[in-house]
């Protein structure tokens, strides 16, 4: 690119450029990066009094950071520059160290920054159950436990949102296990994961067979005040007892079951993952030109229905929680429509988003009623549709093939008695499934 045109893109020529450079950084892994003097000190205040303070760091040509490390210094040298930050700059490596070293250089707005690229980042398939667990694990690693962070605590309500099971094992550290117990603890938050396989998760990353019981137990101390075991069903106990964990005082109910009939097996607000078991279309509530095939797992369009028509699931949505499910496009049409709908007053041989009582989402990326933009189309076969229905709050929300949407604004104090809902026309060929994560 021609110099002159972008002053952004021409300090970005100065990055780590030795041939502009006038002070060596030395960086925690011993590798140096190079800067200029009087751009660093007009960015940062930290460094002004560190490059300019009249003593020995004025004159020499190299400051050193022994706590940084080279890849995390890039990307304050790029915001310092640029006041900017590439995506692909960071990484599950530097993302938490960046953080905290503009932190430490009092560069508030590179702390939104990285946040909002963090945000984005979680919206995309896989970084979600990949990226962050290991960023909470490095995160923890630097703030102690009782810190409030911002940050921090971004990383654990997100974290609390997916199915322990679901993330790989080396992926989640025991504190940072301990961490979310902690914050979540007795906290309206969502979580996913029911109380007893946080135990299983636990012994899982200490990875240890339980043979010896009390060598597990003790590992497992950090933990154990920070299980909810009110919450765990008595067949569950019966397996964990051995180990010796369990608080006296749950054995004091003299019934089958020790859980606690009014606490949910989820802490916070649950996140409930439908299970197989309970996804199936209804026969009851499906349009004439509708057929349910795959023992209830799929509808598919007669070669007759020219107009959209519609199928609820069996499965009524009325508890507090946020209930989540995928539909799976197998076979597209003009327009596919994926969302809820109330059973009162609903036909379901025409279209659902006609209805005052569906509220859809269609291959278009519009949301009936709202007529706005939402999301990307997927038109294409194959596309993979999750619906997050919160009851707690009475909004929705979707995630299109991987891709995670806020709220729908416009969908709001939905019924207190919802069914998954879905409009199609020939050769259209919807599945339902239970959520599974990228």
């Amino acid at each position: 690119m021609t110099r002159g045109y972008s002053l952004k893109q021409d300090l970005r020529l100065l990055i780590n450029n030795l041939k502009y450079s006038d002070v060596e950084i030395l960086c925690k892994d011993e590798k140096k990066l190079y800067g200029c003097r009087a751009i660093l000190a007009a960015r940062s205040e930290v460094l002004d009094e560190l490059l300019y303070n009249g003593m020995k760091e004025s004159f020499e040509k190299q400051i050193s950071f022994p706590t940084i490390n080279s890849s995390e210094m890039e990307i304050i040298l790029e915001y310092i520059y640029t006041e900017s930050v590439k995506k692909k700059s960071l990484t599950k490596d530097n993302t938490v160290g960046a953080f905290y070293a503009a932190d430490y250089f009092y560069l508030s707005d590179l702390q939104d920054l990285i946040t909002e690229i963090v945000k984005y980042n979680i919206s995309i398939k896989n970084y979600r159950k990949n990226y962050l667990p290991v960023l909470l694990s490095k995160a923890v690693e630097i703030m102690p436990l009782s810190k409030d962070s911002i940050f921090l605590n971004f990383l654990i309500k997100e974290t609390a949102t997916i199915l322990l099971d679901d993330i790989e094992f080396g992926r989640l550290s025991i504190t940072a296990l301990q961490y979310l117990l902690f914050y979540t603890y007795e906290k309206e938050i969502p979580f996913a994961t029911p109380e007893y396989e946080q135990i299983e998760k636990s012994i899982q990353i200490e990875n240890k067979p339980i043979i010896n019981h009390q060598k597990v137990a003790k590992e497992l101390e950090p933990l154990v005040e920070l299980i909810d075991f009110r919450r765990i069903e008595r067949d569950q106990i019966d397996l964990i007892e051995p180990l010796k964990i369990i608080p006296a005082e749950i054995f004091q109910y003299d019934n089958s079951k020790l859980k606690n009939s009014d606490l949910n097996n989820i802490r916070g607000i649950p996140i409930y993952r439908i299970k197989e078991s309970e996804l199936f279309w209804d026969e009851t509530g499906c349009g004439t030109n509708l057929t349910i095939v795959n023992n209830g797992k799929i509808v598919q369009a007669l070669s007759n229905c020219s107009k959209h028509q519609s199928v609820r699931a069996k499965i009524a949505l009325e508890n507090k929680g946020i209930f989540e499910w995928d539909v799976i496009i197998e076979k597209t049409c003009s327009y596919a429509w994926v969302g809820v709908c109330a059973s009162e007053n609903f036909d379901y041989k025409i279209f659902a988003g006609d209805q005052h009582t569906g509220w859809v989402l269609g291959s278009s990326g519009e949301c009936v009623i709202s007529k706005i933009k939402y999301c990307s189309s997927f038109y294409e076969d194959g596309a993979k549709i999750t619906v997050h229905l919160d009851m707690n709050r009475r909004t929705c929300a979707f995630t299109v093939n991987g891709i995670k949407c806020c709220e729908v604004l416009s969908w709001n104090n939905l019924p207190s008695k919802l069914y998954p809902v879905v409009s199609l026309n020939y050769p259209g060929r919807f599945r339902i499934q239970s959520h599974q994560e990228y």
